[in-house]
């Protein structure tokens, strides 16, 4: 009996979620009659986003905002939001759709709406000379720390996947490769190529990225639930800048070198 009514109550629960980000979301028509689109960005996130010479947040997300709002005919208001802010921002109205590597999943689906993949991710492991691990299977071990990122859906896999090692949780991308360099964890496992940029800083750090993949996730751009009429034109949009080349030119731009599992588009995300 108390399981069943613990279950209502998650249900119960999800429905008022539910109801509340439909009710703060704005349409695709709200949004072309107000002139702008709010796009939540991470600014401590290079490549994706960050803040750049001119202190201008720039990007592989702020290309793609950029490219999504003159496809709408409206402005872009860039909103900083943190990796744990995404699906909040989203619920609560702050912001009208999602960038920043937002996985999909299972779990974020049943608080928001995703479109059909924008990049992947391939989890791999990020470590140094300092550890004599060949594959990630290594890593699980109560001697290993594992470093990762308030908020990534990889927290979850390390339960998973290296139930054993412990765990070192920080808010930025770039304290995950800071404790790394300081001996404080002993790897990240992650999108690696989301993190080479912040290696650079530890010169003096023999950095390895270890051949193996654990998996490849997909990351879409998270919207309101609901907001069907957004998503669709999205959706088209994402097939448009697939077949031409522009996701990819652009990841390689930023990146240094190609998606390493590009998206296959499909007609009829």
């Amino acid at each position: 009996m108390l399981r069943k009514v613990s279950r209502w109550l998650s249900v119960a629960a999800l429905a008022l979620c539910t109801v509340a980000a439909q009710a703060q979301m704005r349409s695709l028509d709200d949004i072309v009659r107000d002139g702008t689109i709010r796009v939540g960005v991470n600014p401590n996130f290079p490549p994706m986003s960050s803040y750049g010479r001119t202190n201008e947040i720039e990007g592989f997300d702020v290309d793609v905002a950029r490219r999504i709002a003159e496809l709408l005919d409206v402005k872009v208001q860039l909103v900083p939001t943190a990796t744990a802010q995404r699906v909040a921002f989203l619920t609560s109205g702050r912001i009208d759709i999602a960038l920043g590597a937002l996985t999909r999943t299972p779990a974020r689906a049943r608080l928001i709406d995703f479109t059909a993949p924008l990049h992947t991710e391939s989890m791999s492991v990020l470590t140094t000379d300092r550890i004599d691990a060949k594959s990630w299977r290594d890593l699980d071990s109560s001697d290993i720390t594992l470093v990762n990122m308030r908020g990534n859906l990889s927290v979850e896999l390390l339960k998973d996947k290296l139930p054993k090692a412990k765990v070192l949780l920080v808010d930025g991308n770039a304290d995950t490769v800071r404790a790394l360099a300081q001996g404080r964890a002993d790897a990240l496992v992650e999108n690696t190529d989301l993190f080479m940029n912040f290696t650079r800083t530890y010169r003096n750090v023999n950095w390895r990225v270890l051949d193996e993949s654990i998996y490849v996730a997909y990351c879409g751009i998270g919207l309101a639930k609901g907001n069907s009429d957004l998503r669709h034109f999205l959706n088209i949009v994402l097939y448009d800048l697939h077949t031409s080349g522009f996701i990819n030119e652009r990841w390689e731009h930023w990146f240094g070198a190609p998606m390493s599992v590009p998206v296959e588009a499909q007609p009829y995300f």
